[in-house]
This record gives C-alpha cells, sequence and structure tokens, in this order.
C-alpha cells in the first residue's frame, strides 16, 4: 500500500488512524478529537516514519502515539502502528521512546486502557504494564457488542 503525503503531524497521524482501528471497535478518534485533546496542552503526541525515525514533513508516518498528562501521571490515550507496518519492532521502538520521554517527564505512574482481547497486550506486558483493574462491557462497538476494558499501569519511578 502506498501512503499519500501528509501536510502536516496530524495529517500523518490520522493516516494510521484511518488504517490502524477497525471500525466495528468504534476506538478511532476523529481529526476534531485529536485536535481539541492538543490545544488543551496537556496531551503530546509521538510520530514514528517506516523506518524507525521520526517522519519528516510531507512524509509518511507508520505509528503514533497520544498520551494525556495530570499531575505525576499520564495515560496512553491511543497508540497505533499502520497494518502495512506491523511486526517490524516499530510498536515496540515507539513505546520505549515514550517511555522514556513520560520518565524524563518526571511521570511516575503510566496508565492505559484499552478493549479485552486487543492483540496489543502482549506489547504492553513486554514494557513493563501490568494489568490493575477491569470494566465490563465498558466499550460498545458499531456492531452492537459489548467488550471489557483492561486497564494497566506501569511505575516508571
Amino acid at each position: 500500500m502506498m501512503f499519500a503525503p501528509a501536510q502536516d503531524p496530524l495529517d500523518q497521524l490520522m493516516v494510521v488512524m484511518a488504517a490502524a482501528f477497525d471500525p466495528i471497535y468504534g476506538e478511532a478518534w476523529t481529526r476534531s478529537q485529536v485536535d481539541h485533546a492538543l490545544l488543551m496542552g496537556n496531551c503530546r503526541y509521538w510520530l514514528i516514519a517506516p523506518d524507525g525515525t521520526a517522519p519528516t514533513p510531507g512524509g509518511a508516518a507508520a505509528g503514533f502515539a497520544l498520551t494525556r498528562q495530570v499531575l505525576d501521571e499520564a495515560e496512553l490515550l491511543l497508540f497505533a502502528i499502520h497494518p502495512d507496518h506491523r511486526r517490524k519492532g516499530l510498536g515496540a521502538r515507539l513505546l520505549q521512546t515514550v517511555i522514556h520521554d513520560q520518565r524524563e517527564s518526571g511521570i511516575a505512574r503510566f496508565l492505559l486502557e484499552m478493549r479485552a482481547g486487543n492483540s496489543a497486550e502482549h506489547l504492553y506486558a513486554a514494557h513493563g504494564f501490568t494489568r490493575i483493574g477491569i470494566r465490563p462491557k465498558y466499550y460498545r462497538g458499531t456492531d452492537g457488542q459489548r467488550r471489557d476494558a483492561v486497564t494497566f499501569a506501569c511505575d516508571l519511578t
């Protein structure tokens, strides 16, 4: 699959979002939702190119992460690798970068929540995230199915 050149980082992020999130789960955010989160000032994003570096302006992104920080805690709001670039180590590299940057920013605890059965659970576990809770039938997919949400935490101290 060829990537269309993106004009700005948010365009790059949205291209990955559109390809990476299965619409049946209703997990993808709209451009407006991402834009508003970033405008609040406590959210941050990271992009990774197919070669594992930062994408250039007008280039393609292979993945992204979006976090929100409150005091000394942060939450991984969104994390995705384009399907054409999965299983190449980019997710691990991006997550390592995000964790490092969070630690350097003084974050003590890093949280995330995801749909039960999400195949990325092994990636998070390999980077120190452990299950701390379950919200039964929290998510509703576009298919009407209710799915559990699983909460994870990673101690960065």
